[in-house]
């Protein structure tokens, strides 16, 4: 952990300098979040990525088959009908929905009149885990498994607790020593194209009681 009034700076570090860059401590003003620095970047709420999709067959449309039966096969074991449909997944990575068409009146079936990949896993997220309320003394457990830069390379996940420590890892333990309200920071810093070297950070509000 470092003390207040330090950053930790990944984004000008290369390939091979990763752990180095780790222990580099430098003053950024006004380029990441400081601990206990009340007037740094602004953190949004944590980005989640909703899994959903909605979809149509109107391109499929057959006027002279009579009556069609559009069937999509959501790639998850869902099966769903309808000339449009709505599906929301339950886990993010990639899926391939195929659509049959049905002549009701002959019950042929044309298959794969669409195909469509649905892809969450290249999705930007950034977001964190941790307790509502926790009591002084007690470990917190704070979790950014699921955050992600894909376009990025050498990711590293930063934290910025708001009482004077910051310390980085996917998955970090903090134990606050004073009560109150903690706007605790997590930042993603990354190499690669624009915006890869800006500090991509979110906040949430701990409350920590006697």
């Amino acid at each position: 952990m470092q003390p207040s009034g330090f950053s930790t700076f990944f984004g000008r570090c290369g390939a091979g300098l990763v752990l180095l860059c780790v222990l580099l401590l430098a003053q950024l003003p006004g380029h990441a979040q400081r601990a206990g620095d009340t007037l740094s970047v602004a953190c949004p709420p944590p980005r989640v990525v909703e899994l959903c999709v909605e979809l149509d067959a109107i391109r499929s449309v057959d006027s002279g088959s009579g009556p069609l039966t559009y069937r999509w096969d959501m790639g998850d074991g869902t099966t769903l009908t309808g000339l449009t449909v709505a599906h929301c997944y339950a886990t993010r990575q990639r899926y391939l929905v195929r659509l049959d068409v049905v002549e009701d009146e002959t019950g042929e079936v044309r298959p794969d009149q669409k195909v469509i990949p649905v892809d969450f896993t290249q999705e930007t997220v950034v977001n964190f885990l941790m307790p509502d309320t926790v009591r002084v003394g007690q470990p917190v457990a704070f979790d950014a498994v699921d955050s992600q830069l894909p376009t990025c390379e050498n990711m590293v996940v930063l934290w910025d607790f708001r009482d004077g420590y910051v310390t980085n890892g996917r998955r970090v333990q903090h134990t606050f020593r004073r009560p109150g309200r903690y706007a605790v920071r997590m930042s993603l810093r990354a190499n690669g194209p624009d915006p890869c070297p800006d500090s991509h950070c979110v906040s949430r509000v701990l409350v920590v009681q006697p």
